[in-house]
């Protein structure tokens, strides 16, 4: 494992992959466009700040992207500026379905390796349209498919147990933006 450099922070990506950044390298992505609505010392400092935080009263070596970007809006709010709104979210779906045999295929010659990661881009791409139960299908298929079982067997049962159980993981992760249940049938 390489060491993560004193004045930097590893900040994970919506994609999962986790990025060593300083605070001068992230104010700018974090705000966005909305740069140039504040003065860049006043932004600067205040990315910094909220680095130094994390860094060493949290003593945090990594930190969401969602995390930081809240705690740098609750800094500039506090010193008096006002940042204009985000589009808003779309309106909630009730009900989005996944089929877990069409991610399985997609990944048909790699097996479990690719799966799982599909697996969670899958997730998170239906977590942003804001459904209210997030339903996936074709459970047993998708195990006897990568599995290459004919029949269920123990292993079918212990890989269907580690599926659940990662959409589980998933969903608690990113559960941070919406409220929403899970079906897995």
């Amino acid at each position: 494992m390489i060491a993560l450099l004193n004045d930097c922070l590893l900040f994970q990506l919506a994609s999962g992959e986790s990025v060593p950044c300083s605070a001068d390298m992230i104010s700018v992505e974090i705000i966005g466009g909305r740069e140039r609505l504040l003065d860049p010392d006043v932004l600067r400092h205040a990315a910094a700040s909220v680095f130094h935080y994390f860094k060493c009263e949290l003593l945090r070596e990594s930190v969401t992207v969602g995390e930081f970007s809240l705690a740098l809006e609750k800094v500039l709010h506090q010193l008096g500026f006002t940042l204009p709104d985000e589009p808003a979210a779309p309106a909630p779906r009730p009900v989005i379905e996944s089929d877990l045999r069409v991610i399985a295929c997609q990944s048909a010659f790699s097996l479990e390796l690719f799966f799982f990661p599909a697996l969670r881009l899958e997730l998170r791409s239906q977590l942003r349209l804001a459904p209210k139960v997030l339903r996936f299908r074709g459970l047993r298929g998708c195990v006897k498919q990568i599995i290459g079982a004919r029949r269920w067997s123990g292993r079918c049962e212990h890989l269907q147990e580690q599926i659940v159980g990662f959409l589980r993981e998933c969903l608690n992760a990113d559960r941070n933006q919406t409220q929403c249940s899970l079906v897995v049938e």
